[in-house]
């Protein structure tokens, strides 16, 4: 029997514990705060969204890198995490969007506590809450607050990001790696809103109201979906999955334009050509009447669009499918959905294992990959927790 201690109550932490074989492992499980999963109750809120249904190779390209992912994503897809949610009585249904939730009578604390479940049955299993990991001791032991010095024979962190920091993903371990050389990018917001210099007129009557059924093109990159004006800007599922690509281009330049396409679902000629056959009716009316755009978009397109091209037929049905908005800046970090860095993948092997620190592992959103929301993240985390504990069960001790 080998000693193996995970530092993190998260779901990656929670699959691995859940897989490990107890014939060959003894397991101690040691989370900070006072209860397991908080982030994962947190993700709950407004339906527990577990993962996305689509083909394996579509699911992969959500991800970035998608070549890091890919071979945990195989090892343990989407349909594979659906059939483990079943066989342990978390009934599962898919969403008219195809998002995968778990099922309607069930709340996401009872999910997480089906899970617990499963570790607290099982035996060499012990949970140590509210207890802190600070670092390592000359002697390569770990240090804990209210908790003995141990030297375990594999240690597998799972500490989370750096964001939503009430749940305990601060990310202040990382400093504790820099001091082992270990190569930790620097934290940024994920799946975020963005900042928008909005007119006074415009954000005192249209902010918190959705714009329905739009599509986002950033750079050639295109998401559908719907955004929510804010006071800041623009926050929602359709600037959520651009939000990387988005977060680099403000690395490089102060600011970045995204275009909105008001109306995906029609090209420009079709708009031109609705235009031209209610010439009668005024701009404005025709795009309520005609297009159905609704307040808050026609007051949006107003703003990004000059008179002039307001009042052309033919600039405005091409702007109406390219509305440029410039973005200043991404939200705070810690009202991110999800936190872009962490340690470096050159860091860790194909196994998770950290190259610097021998039997020590790194999964979930520790480590610098990025996910959409739509159950992507917690997909990636469960299947890393997953894989890894396949692979230790396979090692001859």
């Amino acid at each position: 029997m080998k000693n193996i201690t995970i530092i993190g109550g998260g779901p990656a932490a929670l699959m691995l514990a859940a897989e490990l074989d107890t014939k060959k492992y003894n397991i101690t499980l040691i989370e900070k705060k006072k209860a397991l999963g908080r982030k994962f109750l947190v993700a709950g809120k407004g339906g527990l969204n577990l993962t996305f249904n689509s083909s394996i190779e579509k699911l992969i390209n959500q991800y970035s890198p998608s070549e890091f992912m890919a071979p945990t994503l195989q090892q343990f897809s989407n349909h594979d995490f659906i059939n483990w949610l079943n066989s342990n009585d978390i009934a599962t249904f898919i969403g008219s969007s195809n998002r995968v939730f778990s099922a309607m009578e069930l709340k996401p604390i009872e999910v997480l506590n089906k899970i617990i479940a499963i570790l607290k049955a099982k035996k060499n299993t012990n949970i140590q809450l509210n207890t802190t990991w600070l670092g390592w001791d000359a002697h390569n032991n770990l240090l804990f607050e209210n908790f003995e010095t141990i030297k375990p024979d594999i240690v597998v962190f799972a500490l989370g990001g750096a964001s939503w920091k009430v749940t305990g993903s601060d990310g202040k371990w990382s400093e504790l790696f820099k001091k082992r050389q270990v190569n930790v990018l620097p934290f940024r917001a994920a799946n975020c809103a963005f900042e928008v210099n909005w007119s006074k007129d415009f954000i005192a009557t249209h902010e918190g109201k959705p714009l329905k059924n739009i599509a986002l093109n950033f750079n050639n990159h295109f998401s559908k979906g719907e955004l929510v004006v804010s006071k800041f800007g623009l926050e929602g599922n359709a600037i959520y999955a651009l939000s990387e690509k988005i977060q680099n281009e403000l690395l490089s330049n102060n600011f970045a334009v995204i275009h909105l396409d008001l109306k995906p679902t029609m090209s420009e000629s079709q708009i031109k050509a609705k235009f031209i056959k209610n010439k009668k009716l005024k701009i404005t009316d025709a795009l309520k009447k005609v297009l159905n755009l609704d307040r808050t978009a026609i007051a949006l397109l107003k703003q990004f669009t000059d008179k002039d091209t307001f009042s052309n037929i033919e600039l405005l049905s091409k702007t109406i499918k390219s509305v440029p908005v410039k973005l200043k800046s991404s939200e705070a970090l810690d009202k991110a959905i999800s936190s872009l860095g962490g340690i470096s993948l050159s860091e860790i092997d194909e196994n998770f294992q950290c190259k610097k620190l021998p039997n020590t592992y790194a999964i979930g959103e520790m480590l610098d990959w990025y996910a959409p929301t739509g159950g992507y993240l917690l997909q990636g985390c469960f299947s890393m927790g997953y894989v890894l504990a396949k692979h230790l069960n396979n090692q001859k001790l």
